[in-house]
C-alpha cells in the first residue's frame, strides 16, 4: 500500500494593512502646511484644491502616480496655494464679541457666564445679541449646537411646506457641514442640508428647501425641473445669485 503525506493546508496570508495617509509638507513663509494626498481610482490627473470650508489643501491623485511626482506637483504650485489661501476670508470663531449672521441678521455674541440657560437671542439698543451662558471653554460648542437646532427647525418647516404644495412625501432630514453642496435629495426622499444656511437670509434657506423637495418629482436639473422650482419659488435666481456671491463666506464662521 502506498502512503502519501498529506500536509495541512497552509493558512491564508494575513490581509495587507491599508495604506496610511499621505502628506506633502509645503513651506509657506513662517508656517509649514500639510497637503493631504487623496488617491482616487477614477482620477486621471493631479488636482490641487483649496477648500474654503475646512481651510485646508488637498491633492487628488490617480493610484499609479508616485509620491515623488505628487510632491513635485505640490511644490511647483506653491505660489498658487499661497494666493488661494490668502484670498480666503478671515475666520470668525464663536467667541465673546464676535459678530455672525443669524438668518442673515448680524448678531453679536455676548458671553454671560453667570446667567442661566444655554443660548438665546436678545436686543440691546437696536442691536441683536446672541447670549451664551456657561463657562468660556464650552461657548463655541453651545453656539454651534444652537445654530444647528435652529437650522433643523427651519429646514423641517420649509421642507414640509413645499412638500405639501407639491403633494409629495419626504423622508428624513439631516444636517451636515458640506463643502461643495448646500443640499441633496435621495431617491427615497431623504433630504440633507448644510446647517450653515441658517446664517444666510431666511429666503435663501427657503429656496434650498424648495430646490431639494422638487427633486421628489424630478431627479435631475432639466428645464422641466427648473420650471417646477419656479412654480413654487419664483425668486430662485435671486437666491442662487446670493449663494454664488456670499455662500463661500458662510464657511468662515466657527473657524478657530
Amino acid at each position: 500500500m502506498l502512503f502519501r503525506r498529506r500536509d495541512k493546508p497552509s493558512a491564508p496570508p494575513p490581509p495587507r494593512p491599508p495604506r496610511g495617509p499621505e502628506w506633502v509638507e509645503l513651506a509657506l513663509d513662517a508656517e509649514t502646511l500639510k497637503v493631504e494626498i487623496r488617491r482616487h481610482p477614477a482620477a486621471q490627473r493631479l488636482t490641487l484644491r483649496v477648500r474654503a470650508a475646512s481651510r485646508d489643501v488637498t491633492l487628488t491623485a490617480p493610484p499609479h502616480v508616485s509620491y515623488s511626482a505628487a510632491a513635485t506637483f505640490v511644490e511647483r504650485h506653491r505660489e498658487w496655494v499661497r494666493v488661494r489661501l490668502g484670498r480666503l476670508p478671515e475666520g470668525v470663531p464663536f467667541v465673546d464679541g464676535a459678530v455672525l449672521p443669524v438668518r442673515g441678521v448680524p448678531h453679536t455674541i455676548r458671553h454671560l457666564p453667570q446667567a442661566r440657560g444655554t443660548v438665546w437671542t436678545a436686543e440691546e439698543d437696536g442691536a441683536m445679541l446672541l447670549c451664551v451662558a456657561g463657562d468660556a471653554p464650552h461657548m463655541a460648542r453651545r453656539v454651534g449646537d444652537y445654530l444647528k437646532r435652529l437650522a433643523r427647525a427651519e429646514f423641517t418647516e420649509a421642507s414640509r411646506r413645499h412638500a405639501a404644495a407639491l403633494k409629495v412625501e419626504i423622508g428624513r432630514i439631516t444636517l451636515r457641514d458640506t463643502a461643495s453642496r448646500w443640499g441633496s435629495c435621495s431617491a427615497d426622499g431623504d433630504l440633507s442640508y448644510s446647517w450653515r444656511l441658517i446664517l444666510a437670509p431666511a429666503w435663501v434657506l427657503d429656496y434650498l428647501a424648495a430646490h431639494e423637495v422638487c427633486h421628489r418629482l424630478e431627479m435631475n436639473h432639466s428645464a422641466r425641473y427648473w420650471r417646477l422650482v419656479e412654480s413654487i419659488y419664483p425668486e430662485r435666481r435671486a437666491a442662487e445669485a446670493w449663494l454664488r456671491q456670499n455662500g463661500a463666506g458662510l464657511h468662515r464662521y466657527g473657524v478657530e
